[in-house]
């Protein structure tokens, strides 16, 4: 064995150099001039200036998604016109009942808050409890000879 008879074992593998005489001259396969053509070049990424054009949010909590009162009652309005169409003279109306009947959504298991409004007319007599109400429709039900339970 001799020192001009040894090969590697795996050949060396290199990338081509270009831009230095022979094959790969003037742009040496980069393509343009300026600041892509020059060595470590790094364009400046365009989301980036993107994001930074975007209006900010300041203040305490603006951008933490519901994180600064996340125990707050979140109620679902119920107008009287709905109560009217959904249910029966004589019947009880309360969350479960709207959640039975499709009128109210369940969020983590759980029933939702629900206030009644005054929008549209009610003529039957229900009987209406663990809801909130506003002004116009606590009228609206007393007087067309419903109940409120607390």
């Amino acid at each position: 064995m001799q020192s001009n008879t040894l090969a590697p074992k795996t050949a060396r593998i290199t990338t081509p150099r270009v831009g230095r005489g022979g094959k790969r001259g003037k742009t040496s396969g980069r393509g343009t001039k300026g600041q892509n053509a020059r060595a470590g070049h790094k364009k400046r990424p365009e989301m980036r200036d993107i994001l930074k054009k975007l209006p900010k949010r300041r203040g305490h909590g603006k951008n933490r998604a519901r994180t600064v009162r996340a125990k707050r009652h979140e109620y679902e309005p119920i107008n009287l016109s709905t109560l009217e169409a959904a249910f029966d003279a004589g019947d009880t109306v309360n969350p479960e009942t709207l959640y039975k009947k499709g009128l109210i959504t369940a969020r983590g298991g759980k029933v939702s808050y629900v206030k009644i409004l005054g929008t549209g007319t009610l003529t039957k007599k229900l009987s209406i409890s663990a809801c909130s109400f506003s002004e116009a429709a606590k009228s609206a039900v007393e007087s067309a000879g419903g109940s409120i339970l607390a």
